[in-house]
């Protein structure tokens, strides 16, 4: 492990977060010696980010942590096309007010993360939009494109994968690179931003913009990116049998947020405790050196501090609660995801299988079966044995809700409305 001298970069490298640092030596003096501004962009292809970017927000996090000065790049104008790194088709294009809606989504969750403000070390909250919609074509092409050799753009992996597979890759897909490289040089003449960071997916773009900015201002920037995350699987972090992890509290509950990390795999917790809680060092060891005899207690922890900077601390400790009441108790407890159904559709008696996948808790009638045949799928904690069985007011509780559950964690209520 390289041994850096400046908090920024011994933290990132401490915690797990460095992959690849385009001249370490340079950047950690210039972290030693002055206040950093870097920046790392998001796309609005959603109206929420999900856990996949939660590794990204914490650079930022401890960026300012350490004294220097993030900025939260929102892509409202390459969001009009969409990054086609690594991807297998064009995604889909976006209409000015979806991403609109979806930037508004996206911005809910910074505040908790990052200090925003007109100081020195205030983070800053950009919108590409507010210099790609702006430009005339002919004089991009003149001023910036020039600046591009076709032939290495086409050596960069992410566009050498598409065309390996005979994908088609789109002339406007082609000029996402060039538009992300723009937005480097213009975060540099707006706030003084020397460095870009992300996820190792987007080496070859951030490079780009290295170059651009050389050629351009003939000014030094620096890039860094952390590694693919994935569990002690092999899975892709962030990713479940029911989609992603959002982070917003109307796209995922903050029980099931936590719930998704209490169901970290054991050889994950430290790692992830390093990487998504702001725990010290020390006590990150305490805890893992207690997991030989309690693991479940470590991932309560890594559930619950995960879940206060995204959720907040009082909606982490209600999240913990509830767990804890379900599952240690065996009680009904409201706050649990809660799914409405009409009272009609009950009187004329709700099919199981159609009732798991209504609440989410399977994708298709024969997942639902499957977990009937496994034994897995509870009505108000009593097993299911028939996949002809039929939901009615009798199984209501005196809570007000029908209880289902796939295995121990998983839990959703139907309410009648």
């Amino acid at each position: 492990m390289t041994q850096f001298k400046s908090e920024f970069l011994h933290t990132l490298s401490e915690r797990g977060f460095i992959h690849q640092i385009s001249d370490p030596e340079a950047l950690d003096k210039k972290f030693s010696t002055e206040v950093v501004t870097g920046y790392i962009g998001y796309d609005p292809t959603a109206a929420s980010l999900h856990v996949g970017h939660l590794m990204q927000i914490m650079m930022l996090h401890w960026m300012q942590r350490t004294g220097h000065r993030p900025i939260a790049l929102m892509g409202g104008g390459t969001g009009m096309i969409g990054d086609p790194s690594f991807k297998d088709e064009a995604r889909k294009l976006l209409t000015i007010d979806d991403i609109a809606a979806n930037i508004e989504g996206i911005k809910l969750k910074f505040s908790n993360f990052l200090e925003f403000g007109d100081g020195p070390q205030h983070a800053v909250m950009a919108n590409n939009a507010d210099w790609l919609l702006g430009l005339s074509y002919v004089e991009f092409l003149r001023d910036v494109g020039r600046h591009f050799s076709v032939n290495r753009m086409l050596s960069f992996e992410s566009v050498k994968t598409r065309l390996d597979r005979e994908q088609s890759l789109s002339f406007l897909e082609f000029n996402y690179m060039i538009l992300q490289a723009y937005d480097f040089v213009e975060l540099n003449q707006r706030y003084g931003c020397t460095l870009q960071m992300g996820g190792s997916d987007q080496w070859g773009n951030i490079v780009n913009g290295l170059d651009l900015g050389h050629r351009m201002l003939g000014t030094q920037f620096y890039a860094l990116t952390s590694p693919l995350l994935t569990t002690a699987s092999g899975q892709k972090m962030g990713k479940t049998a029911n989609g992603a992890v959002w982070l917003n509290a109307d796209a995922l509950s903050v029980y099931e947020f936590w719930q998704f990390w209490r169901n970290t795999e054991d050889d994950d917790v430290e790692k992830f405790l390093k990487l998504f809680t702001t725990l010290p060092l020390d006590e990150i060891a305490r805890i893992v050196g207690g997991m030989a005899t309690d693991i479940n207690e470590a991932k309560k922890i890594l559930a619950t501090e995960v879940t206060a900077l995204v959720h907040g601390r009082q909606a982490a400790d209600d999240a913990a609660a509830t767990a804890i009441a379900v599952f240690e108790a065996g009680q009904i407890d409201l706050s649990l995801p809660t799914i409405q159904i009409g009272w009609s559709a009950l009187r004329g008696g709700l099919g199981i299988l159609a009732a798991t996948v209504t609440a989410g808790l399977a994708g298709s009638n024969g997942e639902a079966r499957r977990h009937i045949q496994a034994g897995a799928l509870r009505v108000n904690d009593d097993v299911v044995t028939d996949e002809k069985m039929t939901l009615g007011e009798a199984n209501v509780l005196a809570e007000g809700v029908i209880k289902l559950s796939v295995g121990r964690k998983r839990h959703v209520l139907l309410k009648p409305v």
